[in-house]
This record gives structure tokens, C-alpha cells and sequence, in this order.
């Protein structure tokens, strides 16, 4: 292999058997600490040859659901039960998850629309260019872990992104079957397009699956007993772990699809905004999403948003107050897969 452009460095061997943990050193020199780095915690299983599952959260330091599950999984995962490797990166965007940000307070940074990252830029763009050049080319399958962070809150639900209707993607649905999420979706396109951590699996040749599992701030049970049995279940699909390992669901999954514009309503004026909808509801083309009030001005008519197109409800702004751009909820569609 050619060497590493990249200036960070692992404390793990990742060919190495059993259980080791540590850091991923990013040196970044600052006032109060010239020769210092940034300690990005990495947990490595292996058991011999076999796949390898690359399963990563704070991504986006602000999304907890998968933080948690991760954090779980780090300390009941026995090497001695798997067949393969198991890359665990629980605080992918370290700064962002400790500030409990969607981005870094150190550059502001949105990990996720940074890769392929530069091995020589910010701290954020080092962190990509890591994640895609020396994790992801290691597996079989990544896991990006997501949920709707401060701003949104999603019915918990996994995805699949760069699906294609010819069937070409069949082994990412597979994949995707298999997580046996009560609620799971593909798009064509995200709205990070390439930048994301997805793009850069693709780059790689990977399958990467996601996840939006909550959000609003907080952790709840149903999301993270979702995202744990799910990840598990990856895990059996890949033969990491044993068949016997599989956590039936509770139900069928009900697949969705994610589309263009049309699928997603913004808000049209800055004010505070009154949804008119909640998460789960169906919904019909022109019906009423919401109403923007102006309590500086009460007595101006409130601004109505109305939806595009028939959908399900999957996502929800939560702030109250609003700007116009934001996005206060998006669609999906029923589909057959």
C-alpha cells in the first residue's frame, strides 16, 4: 500500500487479534498546548480473517442515539464471538461531539460535508480525509450512525443511500433488509451529495448504511433499542457474528423513498412557526404544514406553508423559531423493494 498522506496517527494495529482501544492522535498545536493532539477514541475487534464492519457515530456531535449505542457495544462485543473485524468510532467529529454540536467549535466544521477531507487542512477536513482514506477502504460495510441532532426530530428510521432503481444496489438493500429497522428509506441523492461520508464509501466501493434515529437533543429508548438490534443484525448479515446472534424484529419494515424537492417543505418567512402535522401522519398534496406567526407584530396574518406532493411524515423541525430556509419537515413514499 502506498503510504499514509495523513498526518494523524492510531494508537490501535488493526491487524492485530483480540480487543484494543485507544486514540486516533490529530496534533494540533495550540496556545495552551504546543505539542498536543486531539485524543479521537477507536475501538478495534478482531477474531482471525473474515469481513470487516466499520461502525461510526458523531459524525455530527450533536446526534447522541448512536454515540450511546456505540458506547454500548465498545464494552459487551467479545472478540472471542466474531468472525472478522468490528472498526468502532463512537465520536467520529471528536471536538463537535464533546461540544455537543453539530459542528466543531475548534473550525466550525461539518464533518459530514467535508469528505474526502484534506490531510492537510482544518482539523474537521483532517478528520475526513482519515476517515476515507485509511478507515473506510478497510471494510466490507460502513455504518454511519445518524438521528435529527438539535434541530429535527425523525421517526427512527435506517437508509440506504445511492439506491438505484435498476438493481444494481441490490446488495446495499439486502444490507438494508437486514437492519430490520420498523421504518427504512433510499434515496438517490442526499442533500450532503457527495461531501458526506456516504460519498466517500461510495468513492471507496463500500456499502454504507445510515441511520436517522430520533434526534431533538435527546436519547429514547425505542430509538436506541432500534439502532442497537440493528447494528447487531448488520453484523449476522456480514457472518461477523453468528446466525444464531439475530435479534428478531417486531414487525415488518416499511420501506420508503426520499426524492427531490418536492418531498421537503422550508420555511417561507423568519418567524415562530405552528406545525400543523406531526411525525407519522400521512399527508396529501397542497394540504396546510405549517403557519409562521410574528409575535413582534401579532396582528399580521400568520404565513402558511403547504406540502408538495402525498407522504408520510418522517421528519420535523423542533426550535419554534424559525428562519426562513429552514426545513420543517420532510416526506417520504411508500415503495416496494
Amino acid at each position: 500500500m502506498p503510504a499514509s498522506r495523513s498526518r494523524i496517527v492510531a494508537e490501535v494495529d488493526f491487524e492485530k487479534n483480540g480487543r484494543q482501544q485507544g486514540f486516533l492522535r490529530l496534533f494540533h498545536s495550540v496556545h495552551s498546548s504546543a505539542y498536543g493532539f486531539i485524543p479521537i477514541p477507536i475501538v478495534v475487534l478482531k477474531n482471525g480473517d473474515g469481513p470487516t464492519a466499520l461502525l461510526v457515530s458523531g459524525n455530527h456531535g450533536d446526534e447522541y442515539e448512536g454515540q450511546v449505542a456505540l458506547c454500548n457495544l465498545a464494552k459487551s462485543l467479545d472478540p472471542a464471538r466474531i468472525q472478522g473485524r468490528v472498526i468502532i468510532l463512537p465520536a467520529a467529529n471528536f471536538p463537535a461531539a464533546m461540544a455537543g454540536r453539530r459542528t466543531s467549535p475548534i473550525d466550525e466544521g461539518n464533518l459530514n460535508r467535508l469528505f474526502p477531507g484534506d490531510p492537510d487542512g482544518t482539523v474537521t477536513e483532517q478528520i475526513a480525509y482519515y476517515i476515507e482514506h485509511e478507515l473506510v477502504p478497510m471494510a466490507d460495510l460502513l455504518c454511519d450512525l445518524h438521528s435529527g441532532g438539535s434541530s429535527l426530530m425523525y421517526v427512527p428510521s435506517a437508509l440506504f443511500g445511492g439506491w438505484q432503481r435498476d438493481g444494481s444496489t441490490a446488495a446495499g438493500v439486502a444490507a438494508l433488509k437486514a437492519f430490520a429497522s420498523p421504518i427504512a428509506y433510499v434515496a438517490e441523492a442526499n442533500q450532503g451529495g457527495n461531501r458526506t461520508l456516504s460519498g466517500g464509501a461510495a468513492r471507496q466501493g463500500v456499502i454504507a448504511l445510515g441511520t436517522e434515529a430520533g434526534g431533538s437533543g435527546h436519547v429514547t429508548r425505542t430509538a436506541l433499542r432500534i439502532v442497537e438490534r440493528g447494528v447487531n443484525n448488520v453484523l449476522v448479515h456480514l457472518g461477523i457474528l453468528p446466525e444464531g446472534a439475530r435479534i428478531a424484529p417486531d414487525g415488518p419494515t416499511r420501506f420508503l423513498e426520499v426524492g427531490g424537492p418536492d418531498y421537503f417543505v422550508y420555511a417561507p418567512e423568519n418567524g415562530l412557526y405552528e406545525p400543523l402535522v406531526e411525525l407519522g401522519d400521512m399527508v396529501r398534496a397542497g394540504q396546510a404544514a405549517a403557519r409562521m406567526h410574528f409575535p413582534e407584530t401579532p396582528w399580521v396574518s400568520p404565513v402558511t406553508a403547504h406540502f408538495a406532493r402525498d407522504g408520510f411524515v418522517l421528519c420535523k423541525r423542533m426550535p419554534g423559531r424559525t428562519a426562513r430556509g429552514d426545513c420543517l419537515f420532510h416526506l417520504g413514499t411508500d415503495i416496494a423493494l
